[in-house]
Formats: C-alpha cells, sequence, structure tokens
C-alpha cells in the first residue's frame, strides 16, 4: 500500500518501522519542523524526521497542516491511506478526505477515554489500571472518529510514563499492519467509541508540581504518570537557597504518620501526605543528574523532620 506517514515524536518510531518492514511504500513522511535542543539552541530534526531520513525516505515539515500551499502539496500526493502518529497538528477535512481509503489514527488510550495531547501520563495520574492503543478511521473532531482496532495493556505501580510509553508504542506498531491489511481487504467503517469522554489535556509546569496534602496513593500516581517529563517536582530548601528536585519514582508505604504533609519522617525518604505515607526512590536536582533516594541523602543534608514544599 502507498502511504503517507505523519508523526513526530519517539512513540512514532516504531509505527514508521513496522509499516516498513510490512513492505508498505511510504510515499512522504510528515513531521514537526526541527526544533532548538539542547544548551547551543540548535534546530534538531524530530525523532521521525531523523528515522526517515535514515532511511531515506523524502520528508515534509511545513509549520502548518491548514496552509493552501500543504494542503495542496498533500493532495497531489499519490497515496492509498495516510497513517497519523502523534504528528501535533490538527487536520482539515481537505486532508482527510485525499487519500482513497482514508486516514487513520493510532492513538495511545482506549478512547473515548483520554481523547487529546497527553493520554499516556494522564491514564497514570488518574490512578486506570488499564490502557491501550487504537487504530481509528481520523474525522475532523478530535480523536472522535470510530476504531478500527484495540490492544489493552495493564498499568502496574512499577510503571511510569516512560514504561508504559515503550509497552503501548510497540504493541501500537504492531498493530498497524493488521489494520491495514483489513481496511485493504474490505475497508471497514469501524465501530463507534462507547463510554465516558475525557480529556487529556497538555500538562502545565505548576500542574506537575507536588502538592503534599493530597494522600500518599495519588500522589504516586502523579508522580510515575510525570516521569521522567515533565517530571513531578517541589521545593528543596539548601544552604544556597531553594532548588527544585523533580520526583521520578515512588511508592506508597504500609507506615502511618501524623506529620504535617512533605515532612520527612525516615528511614530513607519517607514523607507524610495528607493520607499515609510515600517513599521516593529517585530523584533529581536542578541541573544535576537523577539518583536513587541513598546516594541523594549521604549529599543533601536533609533530616527528619526536614520539609519538602
Amino acid at each position: 500500500m502507498r502511504l503517507a506517514f505523519m508523526g513526530t515524536p519517539e512513540f512514532a518510531v516504531k509505527a514508521l518501522a513496522e509499516l516498513v518492514a510490512a513492505g508498505h511504500e511510504i510515499v512522504c513522511v510528515y513531521s514537526q519542523p526541527p526544533a532548538p535542543k539542547g544548551r547551543g539552541q540548535v534546530l534538531t530534526p524530530s525523532p521521525v524526521h531523523a528515522f526517515a531520513d535514515s532511511l531515506g525516505l523524502p520528508v515534509r515539515t511545513p509549520k502548518s497542516m491548514k496552509s493552501a500551499e500543504a494542503i495542496a502539496e498533500f493532495q497531489a500526493l499519490d497515496i492509498d491511506a495516510a497513517i497519523v502518529v502523534a504528528y501535533g497538528q490538527i487536520l482539515k477535512r481537505e486532508v482527510l478526505e485525499h487519500p482513497p481509503l482514508g486516514c487513520f489514527n493510532l492513538h495511545a488510550s482506549l478512547l473515548p477515554r483520554w481523547r487529546g495531547a497527553a493520554p499516556i501520563q494522564r491514564a497514570i495520574m488518574a490512578g486506570d489500571t488499564h490502557t491501550g492503543v487504537q487504530v481509528m478511521r481520523m474525522s475532523e473532531g478530535l480523536d472522535e472518529g470510530p476504531v478500527i482496532l484495540s490492544g489493552r495493556v495493564e498499568i502496574t505501580a512499577q510503571d511510569t510514563a516512560q514504561t508504559l510509553h515503550d509497552k503501548l508504542a510497540g504493541l501500537g506498531a504492531s498493530l498497524l499492519p493488521v489494520a491495514l491489511a483489513a481496511i485493504e481487504r474490505s475497508q471497514p467503517e469501524g465501530e463507534p467509541q462507547v463510554g465516558e469522554v475525557t480529556y487529556a489535556k497538555k500538562i502545565t509546569s505548576e500542574e506537575a508540581r507536588i502538592d503534599w496534602s493530597r494522600p500518599a496513593r495519588e500522589l504516586d500516581w502523579h508522580i510515575r504518570g510525570l516521569s521522567p517529563f515533565p517530571g513531578a517536582w517541589t521545593m528543596l530548601t539548601t544552604p544556597k537557597g531553594e532548588q527544585r528536585l523533580k520526583v521520578l519514582m515512588s511508592r506508597v508505604d504500609a507506615a502511618v504518620s501524623d506529620a504535617a504533609p512533605g515532612t520527612l519522617i525516615g528511614p530513607g525518604l519517607r514523607l507524610a501526605t495528607g493520607d499515609g505515607v510515600i517513599e521516593l526512590l529517585r530523584v533529581q536536582r536542578e541541573g544535576k543528574g537523577a539518583q536513587d533516594a541513598t546516594d541523594f541523602l549521604n549529599g543533601a543534608g536533609l533530616s527528619a523532620g526536614d520539609r519538602l514544599g
């Protein structure tokens, strides 16, 4: 099948690789424009762009797929279908209706739960016990199209946004060739989405701040759901003043405490919360590398009774 592929982050790389391995012809790859990265703010291609370059595939990076020029260029492509995986741009009807077989999106949730920008993080942050990936026929609404194929995974107490991302990226990539075979064979319309609609809005820095007055269970969801990026954070008081401390891994502790929320009760990085105790397992000081709790405590100068906030 002749395809256009539209994707940007690492999550989409496995999907593109799987389509190439399955023998599909990738006529063109679309990705977000190169963005400044690192201390030097060097313009850097997206993961999908870099991978497509390594395969010698043609890449386009329009600033907006809504422009008349970008739409005309897309409509000039001789393709059967388009596959969209975390592309990061809204597609207009003129784009969605161009491929004869349609445009199909691989989305990292079980729709209609967690439509939108941050479905992997939001699933963990909400305490969901499972999530999945779905191939859907695209419509003009946000993640509203009928579902062609689904895959489901469990969310464990050890999962972070990164580990769940990796599970879903692999599962989603494996579903795409199966879905395309069905589409090529019978052009199914798909099943309508059923259930409560929830939206996975973009995560802000202020939302990522840890509120120690929340229950330990909810804080554990919050920390793991934001790890490693953007990272749940709190403020650490040091002899040089306050600095931001990211918390990358945690677990709920069976201990109880009547200390004020955010108080270090020990042993280790055990802190009182609004309900219960949470143990911080991996943290990262501002401008430093990530550390296990023991290594962090050896150099932090913290003791029982100190507070994070």
